[in-house]
Order: structure tokens, then sequence, then C-alpha cells
């Protein structure tokens, strides 16, 4: 007679091997509520251009200041933000955010309703939402920790990086249905109802913030900034991988600008095409994020960057030679590996940063990384617009991807050319790694 098998409880080792992280209450609360803000906030980034151009008629100009509204809040609050992230529970901070967003972004529907919208108010909700968005970057990046063992770091970004971009995907096709079924308004209205699903998911995390630290003196704020800043500066790794971060998304944002226009004018691709293209870079980083946890265990955390950053960027010149029928397959498996590529690396190296700074350090190093990835965004669309104005479309596409294809090598100005795995802890600058051997061997941080 044979024994009748018993279901594992929920917090055996089973079950934490079988469904990971999922397991974990806490952790699904957070991903269920990201994954959905990140829905709306990609119908929102289609439909805000739209609410611009469909409602208010605004030209070419005024849409470009619309989205270098979003990000120049990161020029000016990155490193403050940080800071200040670094002395409260980041929890509230988040929740605080995502209310002010919903706010925000349903203020636009209402106006229209009532046929009070213009430009200006447009202006304002972009620029505050960017400010929101600072301030919930900064927290998000400290948090995670907090709710998430070390080393299950790579598992919790990777999840969390696969379902945005798979929200991506989907949230760029609804924003073309709404917008067509219900209006251009109303999409912005999805996009403050996520936020509100984002902050009861939040409000009913049971894990508790860690101890913050008293109030710094007054000035306390610049110098602590600096601290975070010369902090950056002066580690090895995290220099170099935030060269990578900022010279990367000027690339990115260099081709990404032009390339419907790249695509219908250049490559004589329909304008049905365009739409599904597009969202050909998200599926490409949800299997970077799949991708994650496989490689790392097999190959090591640097050793897998190294691989699959000198790999696949290259492949990103194939869209600067795509063409009608057999040739959009050129742009399609470029967009792909590209994407899939950054994605990967963007996982490791958040997991990365948060394992390896001091917890007091977290949020504003965090945050300044952050500010000088942003800073090159509206810098390499304006760029590739320019270029594109006076070399060509196609011309344009061969030199963002070539440089973002040369982008690979900056993180190998740092240990990681020599390391199986980055360290988790912070390394005594004067005793850098030159070795596997000297990662394993260094003394973790007290």
């Amino acid at each position: 007679m044979s024994a009748v098998a018993t279901p594992a409880p929920p917090g055996s080792p089973e079950v934490r091997s079988r469904w990971g992280l999922f397991a974990e209450r806490d952790f699904r609360l957070l991903w269920v509520g990201e994954t959905v803000s990140q829905l709306g906030n990609n119908i929102t980034s289609v439909a805000l251009p739209l609410v611009a151009v469909l409602v208010l008629d605004a030209g070419p100009l005024a849409a470009g200041v619309l989205t270098a509204a979003v990000w120049l809040p990161w020029l000016v609050l990155g490193l403050p933000a940080g800071v200040w992230v670094g002395r409260v529970p980041r929890r509230a901070v988040m929740i605080a955010c995502n209310l002010g967003s919903a706010a925000l972004f349903a203020s636009v529907p209402v106006a229209g309703w009532f046929g009070v919208l213009t430009l200006a108010q447009l202006l304002v909700v972009a620029l505050l939402a960017g400010v929101s968005s600072v301030f919930f970057e900064a927290a998000f990046e400290a948090y995670l920790p907090e709710l998430v063992a070390p080393e299950h770091l790579i598992e919790g970004n990777a999840k969390l990086q696969g379902s945005a971009s798979a929200a991506a995907v989907a949230g760029r096709g609804l924003a073309g249905l709404t917008v067509q079924l219900l209006g251009a308004t109303a999409g912005l209205l999805a996009d403050a109802v996520s936020f509100l699903v984002a902050t009861v998911t939040l409000l009913r995390i049971r894990t508790g913030p860690r101890p913050v630290a008293a109030e710094a003196a007054p000035d306390g704020l610049l110098r602590q900034a600096r601290e975070g800043l010369a902090f950056l500066l002066r580690d090895p790794y995290l220099r170099s991988f935030t060269l990578y971060g900022a010279t990367a998304n000027f690339a990115l944002t260099g081709y990404q600008s032009i390339t419907a226009l790249f695509l219908i004018r250049s490559a004589g691709i329909a304008p049905g095409w365009v739409g599904g293209l597009a969202s050909a870079g998200a599926v490409g980083g949800v299997f970077g994020a799949l991708a994650v946890r496989p490689l790392c265990r097999r190959l090591g955390t640097a050793r897998a960057v190294r691989i699959v950053l000198l790999a696949l960027s290259p492949f990103g010149m194939l869209m600067a030679l795509a063409g009608p029928g057999p040739g959009t397959v050129l742009y399609l498996v470029g967009a792909l590996l590209v994407v899939a590529g950054v994605v990967f690396c963007n996982v490791v190296l958040n997991s990365f940063r948060q394992s390896y700074l001091p917890p007091e350090l977290l949020s504003r190093v965090a945050a300044t990384s952050m500010c000088a990835n942003h800073a090159t965004i509206p810098l390499g669309a304006l760029t590739g617009g320019a270029l594109g104005a006076a070399i060509g479309l196609r011309a344009t596409m061969g030199v963002m991807t070539g440089l973002l294809a040369l982008c690979a090598v900056l993180p190998l100005l740092s240990p990681l050319r020599t390391v199986r795995d980055l360290p988790t802890r912070e390394l005594p600058t004067r005793e850098l790694p030159t070795g596997e051997g000297a990662v394993r061997a260094a003394e973790p941080r007290p």
C-alpha cells in the first residue's frame, strides 16, 4: 500500500524552489502593483503626445517640449531626491508619488470633459509627473532590498523587468485601441487607475520598513549629495557602469527618436507595421529578463554581463540595414537582441548596486547614477533628430547603433573584465580586485 503524498506547506523549500519569489506574498503584491503601473505608464507614453497633437493641435516643437518636460526633473532633483529618500520610509514615498501621479493624470480627461484643457496644463502635468517619477524611482531602488533577501535580488529584478517589458508590449497596443475607441484623454485616465492599483498593493504589504537614520543637520543635504557623487566617481565598478548607462541611453534614444520616420521613409515599410515593429524591442526585453538567472548561475554575474554585452550589442547595426519585405527581418532581429541585452544588463547591474552598496548610501548613490543616465535621454533625442536632418535617417541609424555597439566596452574599464562574479559588498578603494580570488577574499562591510 503506497503512502498518500501531502502537498508542501506554502513556506517550504519545495514551494520556494518551484515558485521562487512568487511564493512570497509581499513580493507578489509589489510585482502586481508595478506590473499594472507599468502597463498604465506605457499607455500614457503613447496617449500623452496624442492628446497634445489630436486634441490641442500642437506642433512638433510643442510635442518635443512635452517629452523633455518629463525628463527635466532628473537634472534638477536627481541628487537631492536620493539624499532625502534615504531619511524617510521608502514605501511611504512610493505611495505618495503614486497618489500624486494618479491625481495629475486624472486631471487631464476631467479638464477635457469640461472643455478647459490647455497645452500649459499638459506641460505642468508632464513636469510634475516627472518630479514624482524621480522620487519614486529613488525610493523603489532602495525599497526592494528591504523586501527581498540579497541572494534573491537578481530574481526579483528579473521578474520586475520581465513584467515591465511585457507591459510595454501590451500597453502600447492598448493605447492605440483606447485612443481609437474612447479618445486620447481616456488613456491618461487608465494610467491614473493603474497608479491607484499600485497604491493598494503597497498598502497591503506587511513587511515593515527598516529604521532610518535621524534627520541630518540643515546643511546635510548638499553634503550628503556630494558624498554620494564622490562615492560613485571613486568606485571603479559604479563609475564605469554609470558611464555605460549614460552613453547607451544617449545612443538608444538617438535612434529611437527617428525610428518611425526611418521605417516609413527610408526602409519603405508600411505604416501599419511600424507599431508592431516598435513593440519588438519590448518582447526582447522579456527574453532578456528570463535569461538572467540561468546564465548568471552557469557563467557568473560578471562573465555573463561581459558575454551578453559584447555578443548582442553589435546586432543593433542590423536595424540600419532594414528594408521592405524580407529586409524587415533585419530590424526585427536587431531590435530584439539589443533590448534583450539592455534588459539583461539592467537586471544584473541593478541587483549588484542594491547588494554592493551600504544601506545608508544606497538611495543617494542610486539616484546619482540614475540622474546621470536619464540626463542623456533628451540629449540623445535632440541629437538624433538633428543628425537625421543633416546626414539622413539611415546614416543616423548607423551612427547611433554603431555608438551603442561601442558602448559595450565601457563596463570593461572596471574590474568586471577579470572577475567571474560581481562583488556583493563594498571593496576598499586601496585594495581593488585583480581577479576572482580578490573579490571572494574581500572582507564584508560591517
